[in-house]
């Protein structure tokens, strides 16, 4: 595993659960691609952080699956501050810099991993 990418994805997951909303936008790239049960698209850190504060996510991560240099799957357990029990959830990530570049939240690894694995494809190819 990537230590850079490995490091980026720590910053990302310790800010986002701290709600620290400067801390989280410093942790994306500007833009940052997401996706999540509301959509899809690039955001601004400053958007990125918005969301963390709207939402009071927590994401606890699980277990870290490596794609390549710049791809890792980390299932994580969610939780949100009106739900008082886990949901098992899988976000591939991308980083570039120091930063996560992107943070595509699906409902279940397998989802993840065949999305990260068509994204590892994708980027060969070109």
């Amino acid at each position: 595993m990537d230590s850079g990418l490995e490091a980026a994805i720590n910053e990302w997951h310790a800010s986002v659960n701290d709600g620290d909303l400067d801390r989280a936008a410093r942790a994306v790239g500007d833009p940052v691609v997401v996706l999540g049960p509301r959509g899809a698209g690039t955001i601004t850190p400053a958007q990125f952080a918005e969301w963390v504060g709207r939402s009071g996510i927590t994401l606890r991560p699980r277990s870290w699956h490596p794609v390549s240099e710049r791809l890792m799957v980390v299932e994580e357990d969610a939780t949100w501050p009106e739900r008082t029990e886990p949901t098992r959830v899988a976000t591939v990530f991308r980083a570039s810099g120091g930063k996560v570049t992107a943070a595509l939240r699906l409902p279940d690894l397998k989802a993840a991993l065949e999305l990260a694995h068509i994204c590892r494809e994708m980027a060969a190819s070109e």
